[in-house]
């Protein structure tokens, strides 16, 4: 279809997902949503840019903003496929970077292996140097030797240069200097210097967080790059936004720099768009959960906000690299539509990590796959519809996906293909309830006590099996679930997150100096905000503190509101601390003293947002443009196939109730009603799900 919009009235935004690249478009001149869905093409990321836009008929001449979440920086990681780096860190502490913690976190293990550094021992240089804690000069850099060590540098065609000076979070006119001198040698490499990046304490997880971003840095500036390349072609003449693993919004040019910004980048966006249903719906705590074709992601909204954490292990735990940028706090397990089904040790059936991809990808998809995933299980027990999948864009291979499931699965374990397709979603289903554990459990929150927000073009297949698991008795799908995290970033706002690290007794902390750092924190978070193309309608700052008992290592990050420092109410701060203590670790010491280890701020531009207007209520039944056919679907391999209604979510209206067994068909998505489930659709068309009938 043709683009209706005026000249640079659009807002487009753009998913790159491991499966799918999503694209969401705003027309601010006609209040209109429109969506795209392409195959990603990971040989040339842009060009399922395009193919999104042309399957949305937007045009990039036509917007003012475009918006973009990439998995690029975070499989770039993961991958191992980034730039020739070398450290470049203070004399005598060459091997933090490998040493790290020494997490054992199975010590029976005979065959761990702790984490594997980005770096390689011989491309970490020692530099002569050395600041006190205080950041007073103990040792004056020696230039000579950084002069000598960067010609060297430039001999081995390092791409990249990571600097981590000790100390320089409290004075970085050391690390200034060395990246000075480096970038003079080699002004062709990408250069990262700690302080740029966090003004937190703890050396091993800064080394890790710069090593990471030079490591990943050539990679995403040349990925970015092109696209922006691209849009010019296209007629773009607006602004390029990206959004960082907070869910808010900074410039390709900021992003260009801090890349390690952008790991979460995508399910971030899904985060925030979980948000905008909770104040649609006055909800104040919901789980979103997003499962697309590599993985599923897991985030929580609580008390209207994203949580979020001051750090994050990519990798996971046991080999994890941590990255110590403030971003939202999301638990991801390698489960998605794409995971391949296998038999391992025993003829156990083991679901991922491995994904097919988009290309191949799932042996239904026609395209060479011969292997079983979850997305054939799905096809195999009737829960996806051949003919309709991506709106009939797209046919599926039924004969593939029994063949492949027969082959690997169910030949060799002796059952049926039945059996072995509803053993994989099962499996798939616990593998997934896993990843909201993660955000709620483990942080001292019930999952049975919130709503869960489903989304993601595998997600609402497998929504209610997941509850199920978990005891979560309602369920929601937004409207075009398949492309939620690309709608999501229209929801976004500009943000800044700024952190520095205090080491102050609470008891006898100077207010007046806890005040002046949040001052100068929040001036610079308003300073890059006035630069920013987008005026946003409005600035709000939000102050939080890392505390801990004494004695203690580590910290627990409490918010704080404004009013707490200006009144120096020490007690007031304390009891938010023993709170939030209590919550995550089920304990608290109310009469022992504490510390205020780091001092942090948000300073958000809230930009405006697409209007969500309620719908006309129609009646509890479902008209006939709803209902589409029956068809033969399994819910379980021992009641066998039953005779299920299919019904067209565009035509269901608000008010419509459907009672489980049923499917849902849309565009991008499916949802799946297990039986006894009853689905109303709510006033903004969300699928409003009370899993097993429950109220």
């Amino acid at each position: 279809m043709a683009s209706t919009a005026q000249n640079g009235s659009l807002r487009i935004a753009v998913d790159i997902g491991g499966t799918f690249t999503d694209l969401a478009a705003f027309d601010e001149s006609g209040r209109r949503i429109s969506f795209g869905k392409a195959l990603s093409t990971h040989h040339h990321l842009v060009e399922g840019i395009e193919h999104t836009a042309e399957d949305a008929g937007v045009s990039f001449k036509d917007a003012r903003l475009f918006l973009h979440g990439s998995t690029i920086a975070i499989n770039t990681l993961l991958e191992r496929t980034g730039a020739d780096t070398a450290l470049l860190i203070t004399q005598g502490f060459r091997d933090i970077y490998e040493i790290g913690r020494i997490n054992r976190p199975d010590a029976y293990n005979l065959f761990f292996k702790k984490h594997d550094p980005l770096v390689k021992r011989s491309s970490r240089y020692e530099i002569k140097e050395r600041l006190r804690a205080d950041g007073s000069v103990h040792q004056e850099l020696d230039e000579a030797q950084v002069e000598a060590l960067a010609d060297e540098l430039k001999a081995r065609g390092i791409e990249s240069v990571a600097i981590l000076l000790l100390h320089s979070y409290r004075n970085p006119a050391h690390e200034q200097r060395v990246k000075e001198i480096v970038k003079r040698k080699l002004p062709n490499a990408f250069v990262s210097a700690s302080h740029e990046l966090t003004q937190e304490y703890r050396e091993f997880e800064r080394s890790s967080t710069v090593a990471a971003n030079a490591y990943i840095g050539p990679r995403v500036e040349k990925y970015l790059g092109e696209i922006e390349d691209h849009l010019g072609k296209r007629g773009f003449h607006g602004n390029f936004y990206v959004v960082q693993s907070n869910g808010g919004l900074f410039p390709v040019e900021d992003a260009r720099r801090e890349c390690v910004r952008i790991l979460e980048s995508g399910p971030a966006a899904g985060v925030i768009g979980t948000q905008q249903i909770c104040a649609e719906l006055g909800m104040s705590d919901a789980i979103a959960f997003d499962m697309g074709g590599t993985t599923a992601k897991a985030g929580v909204i609580y008390r209207g906000k994203p949580l979020t954490s001051s750090s994050a292990l990519i990798g996971g735990y046991d080999r994890a690299l941590p990255i110590q940028i403030p971003m939202t706090d999301i638990f991801e397990v390698g489960t998605g539509g794409g995971s391949i089904a296998r038999l391992v040790e025993g003829n156990a059936i083991r679901v991922g990590p491995q994904s097919a991809g988009s290309l191949p990808g799932p042996a239904c998809y026609g395209q060479g796959g011969e292997n079983p995933t979850v997305t054939d299980a799905n096809l195999l027990l009737g829960r996806l519809d051949p003919e309709h999948f991506l709106g009939g864009q797209m046919k599926l291979d039924v004969a593939a996906a029994e063949k492949a499931m027969q082959e690997k699965i169910a030949g060799p374990l002796g059952i049926s293909v039945t059996q072995a397709a509803e053993g994989i979603v099962r499996i798939a289903a616990t593998a997934m309830s896993y990843a909201v554990k993660g955000v709620t459990t483990e942080r001292g929150l019930d999952a049975g006590a919130f709503a869960m927000v489903v989304y993601g073009g595998a997600g609402p297949l497998h929504a209610s099996a997941i509850a199920r698991e978990l005891g979560i008795r309602r369920v929601l799908v937004p409207d075009s679930p398949g492309h939620f995290s690309a709608y999501g970033m229209l929801f976004s706002d500009l943000r800044y997150d700024y952190v520095r690290s205090v080491f102050e007794r609470l008891a006898t902390v100077s207010f007046e100096r806890i005040e002046e750092l949040y001052r100068d924190m929040e001036e610079r978070g308003r300073a890059a905000i006035a630069k920013s193309a987008i005026a946003p309608d409005s600035i709000t700052i939000s102050r939080a503190a890392d505390m801990r008992y004494v004695g203690q290592e580590h910290a627990v990050t409490v918010d704080l509101d404004n009013a707490i420092f200006e009144k120096a109410d020490r007690a007031a701060i304390k009891s938010a601390f023993d709170a939030v203590h209590l919550q995550r670790y089920g304990t608290s010491a109310p009469n022992e003293p504490s510390d205020l280890v780091s001092l942090r701020v948000t300073v958000a531009g809230v930009v405006s947002k697409p209007p969500r207007e309620k719908l006309s209520l129609a009646g509890e039944a479902p008209g006939d443009s709803a209902k589409l056919k029956m068809r033969k679907v399994c819910f379980s391999a021992k009641d066998g196939f039953v005779d299920t209604p299919i019904y067209l979510r565009d035509g269901l209206k608000a008010g419509n109730r459907i009672r489980g067994p049923a499917l849902i068909e849309e565009h991008a998505s499916t949802t799946v009603l297990m039986p006894d489930d009853l689905m109303a659709v709510d006033a903004y068309g969300n699928l409003d799900i009370a899993v097993g009938g429950a109220k």
